[in-house]
């Protein structure tokens, strides 16, 4: 009988123990059972961002790291786990990588690039999602969701078809080579066209589907062009070596949407910082996460332009820039 007593207290002393352990937060106080600990952000927890890419190249690329280095500097090392996810250039990868950062609940969306942004927002109304190195968000989604806001890569058409007259202004032909796959292509080129013909150049469209026709449509543009001008194109920033092998040797040069795919291929650019428009997509999430700003009141936002020339094809072709261009770094 007595080791029965005996055995019981030691087992009801236990269970005060266990008690006791699963009150402790393991720094020697005890919770309060009534708190939240589950809310993302919240003291010694990260914010999820889920990180969608389109492609791999360097505007991209650029973008991706100030969107991560903003969120960095607004909530300090741990502050922001990042998901990240790269479509290399393909729609249904979109959307399985978008989908996966909702199953894990993720608290914000960066689309980097048009398709993800599509697919994002096919995928959600709920999650917030920030686009960056979109070129127009209604030519991208019809319209922009209360869930979608974010920052856009396009540099001015009106100016870069100024230009493209300031360079060159005996030139009568202007081939704008793009990939027809690409909304916001098709918008930049139909767009800069009415400007140039205005201008008195006369236009030509020259679509390529993928990298494998590229070669062949860029030589055709080159033997019908003086100048070629190539948009905002994630296909041809990812092809650039391509496009030079084509228009340095047949003399034609081309004036870029974007400095990567000018320093690429190209002779001058109007552009932008991609990294400066993804601080930017950085700094619009941090406001979002915390609270301060509502991301269906927030305007896209867009980047200040800076006139760029590739010194390197500038030599190639014996062009000489006017006063007011930066070599490209």
């Amino acid at each position: 009988m007595k080791t029965r007593k005996r055995l019981l207290a030691m087992l009801m002393a236990l269970a005060m123990v266990f008690a006791l352990a699963a009150c402790s937060n393991g720094t020697g106080e005890t919770s309060d059972p009534g708190a939240d600990s589950s809310a993302a952000g919240g003291e010694g927890e990260a914010y999820v961002v889920g990180i969608c890419q389109q492609a791999t190249h360097d505007a991209l690329d650029a973008a991706t790291q100030g969107f991560k280095d903003a969120l960095t500097e607004a909530f300090g090392e741990g502050g922001v786990t990042f998901r990240e996810g790269n479509a290399a250039n393909d729609f249904t990868n979109s959307g399985t990588i978008v989908n996966g950062f909702l199953a894990e609940g993720v608290d914000l969306i960066l689309a980097n690039g048009t398709t993800p942004l599509q697919a994002a927002a096919a995928a959600t109304a709920d999650v917030p999602i920030l686009g960056t190195s979109v070129t127009n968000y209604e030519t991208a989604l019809g319209t922009v969701g209360a869930n979608v806001s974010g920052t856009s890569d396009l540099a001015p058409l009106d100016e870069q078809a100024a230009m493209i007259q300031e360079l060159f202004p005996d030139a009568q032909t202007v081939g704008l080579l793009y990939c027809s796959g690409e909304p916001n292509s098709v918008y930049q080129v139909d767009t800069i066209q009415g400007y140039l013909e205005d201008m008195g150049y006369t236009c030509e469209q020259y679509a390529f589907t993928d990298a494998n026709d590229l070669p062949a449509v860029t030589q055709t543009a080159c033997d019908g062009s003086d100048v070629i001008y190539i948009p905002t194109d994630n296909t041809a920033a990812n092809n650039t070596e391509v496009i030079a092998n084509v228009v340095i040797p047949a003399g034609v040069p081309v004036v870029a949407g974007e400095s990567g795919i000018c320093k690429g291929c190209g002779v001058a650019t109007l552009s932008i910082s991609y990294y400066d428009l993804g601080y930017t997509t950085g700094e619009m999430a941090a406001q979002i996460l915390t609270g301060e700003a509502d991301i269906s009141e927030m305007e896209i936002q867009y980047a200040p332009v800076t006139k760029l020339y590739n010194a390197a094809n500038c030599e190639a072709l014996n062009l000489t820039m006017p006063e007011g261009y930066q070599p490209i770094e």
